[in-house]
C-alpha cells in the first residue's frame, strides 16, 4: 500500500493542523492510502535563533493528540534529543528522526526502545550504503520496525541534489524507503537567515521516486505556502493535493 507521511512543517496553530488534517484524512480514505499526519512540535535545527521554532514538547503533542482522537488520524513527528522519546511514544505512531541527527546513536537507541515504527532520514552528508550502519543501531536492541528516508545530498553550498539510485540502494537492507519529496528540494540556508527552496521540483521528483521503486513519500503541506512560519518554499499548497496525489498513485500502482 502506498504510503504517504504528510502535514504542516511545524505546529503554527490549531486552525492551521485542523485544516490540514481534515482534507488530508478525506483524500487519503477516498484513496486508500496508509496515511499519517505529521507536524514538528520544536524545528530544533533552524536556520536563524530569530526563526520560530514550534509550540514545544507539551504543548505541541497536546495538539497533535487533539488531531489524532478529532480526525482518527494516525501522528508522526520528530524527536531531537533522547529524553524526548518515551513521552512522544505516547502520542506518536511514527517516531521521526532528523537527517542531521540519524549517526546519534542515543537518540536512535531511545528511540528503538520505544518499539514505536521508526522513520530514519538519511544524513545530506551520508551515502546510501552509511545508511545499513545506523539500521544496525536500531535491530541491536531488536526493533526492526524502521523505514530509511532519502531526502538528498549535499551539493555545493545552499543546495542539494537528489541521487535516485539512493532509493535502490536502501531498498536493498530489507526496508521500506521514504521519499521526502519536499526536503529534498529546499536550498538550506539560501535565503541567508532562512531556507529557500523550489516547490516546482516536488512533483517531478516524488514521481521519479516512486516511478523507481520508493514504498512511500513524505511530504510537507500547508494551506498558505507563503505564509508559513518554517519551509514555505518548499512545502506543498493543500489545495493541489488531490490532483497531485492522483497522479502519484497512478505511478505507484502501474509500475
Amino acid at each position: 500500500m502506498f504510503k504517504l507521511i504528510a502535514g504542516p512543517c511545524v505546529i503554527e496553530s490549531r486552525e492551521i493542523l485542523f485544516q490540514v488534517a481534515e482534507v488530508m484524512k478525506e483524500l487519503t480514505n477516498k484513496m486508500g492510502i496508509d496515511y499519517y499526519f505529521k507536524a514538528s512540535f520544536d524545528k530544533a535545527n533552524r536556520t536563524s535563533i530569530n526563526s520560530f521554532r514550534g509550540q514545544g514538547l507539551e504543548q505541541g503533542l497536546e495538539m497533535l493528540s487533539e488531531v489524532k482522537e478529532r480526525f482518527g488520524l494516525r501522528i508522526a513527528t520528530d524527536i531531537h534529543e533522547p529524553s524526548q522519546a518515551e513521552v512522544v511514544a505516547k502520542v506518536a505512531d511514527i517516531i521521526q528522526i532528523p537527517a542531521f541527527l540519524c549517526r546519534q546513536t542515543d537518540l536512535l537507541l531511545a528511540a528503538g526502545k520505544t518499539g514505536k515504527l521508526i522513520n530514519i532520514k538519511k544524513a545530506q552528508f551520508l551515502s546510501a550504503k552509511e545508511m545499513g550502519n545506523v539500521a544496525k543501531k536500531l535491530e541491536s536492541i531488536g526493533n526492526k520496525n524502521l523505514w530509511l528516508c532519502e531526502r538528498g545530498t549535499f551539493f555545493g553550498y545552499n543546495s542539494l541534489v537528489v541521487d535516485m539510485t539512493n532509493i535502490i540502494e536502501m531498498k536493498k537492507f530489507g526496508y521500506p524507503v521514504i521519499f521526502d519529496a519536499t526536503h529534498s528540494v529546499q536550498k538550506p540556508g539560501g535565503e541567508g537567515e532562512s531556507t529557500g527552496g523550489n516547490r516546482e521540483y516536488v512533483w517531478p521528483l516524488a514521481k521519479a521516486a516512486l516511478a523507481i521503486g520508493a514504498d512511500g513519500l513524505f511530504m510537507e503541506v500547508h494551506p498558505h505556502p507563503e505564509q508559513a512560519l518554517s519551509d514555505g518554499p518548499n512545502m506543498v499548497r493543500l489545495n493541489d493535493m488531490p490532483k497531485i496525489l492522483e497522479n502519484l498513485i497512478s505511478i505507484y500502482t502501474n509500475r
